[in-house]
Parts: C-alpha cells; sequence; structure tokens
C-alpha cells in the first residue's frame, strides 16, 4: 500500500492531482511509491526512494510535492547519518526553496523548509516554518513531530514533548513514529532524565534495530545513566553499523544547537567515543 506516510495528506494531494494535469497525477503516483520505500528505514530503502523522488522531479519539473519530498529525504538521510550533513545541504535547500515557490499551499514544502533550517540549527526559522505547516494542515502529524524534534535538539524539552506526543496520537500508526519516539527519548536526555530517555529510545530500536540515531543516542543516554556496560555494548553495535562515528562526526553533522550539542557530546564521550 503506498499511502502508508501521511496517509491523508498523500489522499488529499492524489485528489488535488485528479483535478489537474494528467501528468499531476504520474508525478504523485511516484511521489507516493517513493514515500512508501523510504519510511522503511534503512540506507537501501533510502537510495531507491531518493532515485524514485529523483525521477519525479525530473519528469515533472513543475511539480512541487516532487520537490518537497526529494528536498525532506535528503535532510532525513542526512540527520540520520546515512549521507554527510553539507553534501545535502544545499541541494536540499535549492529543492525546498523552489517546492514553495511552486505551491505555497503545500505543506510538505513547509516541512521541509523547517528540517533544513533544523539542519541548519536555526530553531527559529524551524519553528515558523513548522507552524505555517500547521496553519495549513492543523492535522499534520509530520509538522508537530518535527518541530518537537527542534525544540527538542534546542533543548526545550517541554515544548518539545507536547508536539511529539501529539505527532504520535495523531497518527499512531505511521511509520514516522520512530523518529518521533527518538526525539521523545531526546528531549528526556536534555532535560537529564536519562532513565527515560533509554526507556524510549529502546522502544524505538525495537522497531529499528540498526537505527544510527537511535544507537548514538542510547549509548549517550545509558552513559549519563552510569551504565557504563550497556552503554559502550551499544556503542560497539553501533560502530559495526557506522564505522565512521566520532565526536567529530556529531559535531560536524548533527543538528542539536550549542548547549544541547555539549550535553549530547559529553554522553557520547562517557559512552566511549572519541
Amino acid at each position: 500500500m503506498v499511502a502508508v506516510i501521511e496517509p491523508r495528506l498523500l489522499e488529499a494531494e492524489g485528489i488535488r492531482a485528479l483535478t489537474r494535469a494528467p501528468a499531476d497525477l504520474d508525478a504523485w503516483e511516484l511521489v507516493a511509491r517513493a514515500s512508501s520505500i523510504f519510511w522503511r528505514m534503512t540506507l537501501a530503502d533510502s537510495e531507491a526512494a531518493i532515485a524514485l523522488y529523483r525521477e519525479a522531479v525530473r519528469q515533472h519539473e513543475a511539480y512541487a510535492a516532487a520537490h518537497s519530498m526529494l528536498a525532506f529525504a535528503l535532510l532525513m538521510s542526512a540527520f540520520i547519518g546515512w549521507t554527510s550533513r553539507k553534501a545535502n545541504l544545499k541541494e536540499a535547500a535549492e529543492l525546498a526553496v523552489r517546492a514553495a515557490k511552486l505551491d505555497g499551499s503545500d505543506p510538505w514544502a513547509h516541512l521541509a523548509l523547517g528540517q533544513l533550517a533544523t539542519m541548519r540549527r536555526q530553531t527559529d526559522a524551524a519553528v515558523h516554518a513548522f507552524q505555517r505547516a500547521l496553519e495549513l494542515n492543523p492535522n499534520f502529524a509530520a509538522a508537530h513531530g518535527f518541530l518537537g524534534y527542534a525544540l527538542a535538539l534546542d533543548g526545550q524539552s517541554e515544548r518539545a514533548l507536547e508536539h511529539l506526543t501529539q505527532a504520535l496520537s495523531l497518527s499512531p500508526h505511521d511509520p514516522q513514529n520512530i523518529v518521533f519516539m527518538i526525539g521523545v527519548g531526546h528531549a528526556h536526555y536534555q532535560a537529564g532524565r536519562y532513565d527515560d530517555a533509554v526507556k524510549h529510545t529502546r522502544n524505538a530500536l525495537q522497531q529499528r534495530p540498526e537505527h544510527f540515531g537511535a544507537l548514538r543516542q542510547l549509548s549517550a543516554s545509558l552513559a549519563q545513566a552510569g551504565r557504563m556496560e550497556e552503554a559502550r555494548e551499544t556503542l560497539g553495535r553501533l560502530k559495526q553499523l557506522q564505522p565512521d562515528v566520532s565526536l567529530a562526526w556529531v559535531r560536524e553533522n548533527l543538528p542539536p544547537t550549542p548547549d544541547a550539542m555539549k550535553h549530547y557530546l559529553d554522553g557520547l564521550s562517557k559512552a566511549g567515543l572519541e
């Protein structure tokens, strides 16, 4: 089933496509297929989905949703650690801006702009973009979720949890929820509630055992909780999957703002990351 991600949004977009040129429906079908693949959340599926999104952009240059979802997929790929932040940021920025110009009423365009700002560590701009997406669709679970994650990455844990919890309740069976569960864990981590961070991050890992971001966060959380043997074991699993991970890599590629980044690096350092 293609419409596993934000089904109401994709359904609405499909209806919009039906009312326009046949090419828009063709483009929507490519985008929906790519979305269903991307949120399986593996490196291979990410690459396959991004290739489909690129094909949609190539074939349908004026279709906003193709640009916005390709931008978002590129940003998420960097956020998880499958690709480098530097490699994807410039292309994603161009695509997100283009999507907003093509269709300012596309909530995914504003979601992509919000995630772009998050990756640039510009929390206020991210909040503004995500809130614009919510103005366009108040039930847009992804906008609540990524808004919450942006706030967590800035150390605004309680505000973050409000939005992350709302995202999870709005769309309880959405494959994106793996990301929001990690976001809940990060909010607790930044608030110093390390056992809660461990619990929520482990819940995410039960669904995606090889998720780089969850393993990084679990390592840091366990170390801060004083559970050093578990922290070192988790870090070992992470290094097997992400051999290039290091404190320098985290500092360069991940989006916590300065104080939150310092706290995150402290946990990873305690776990044994160098």
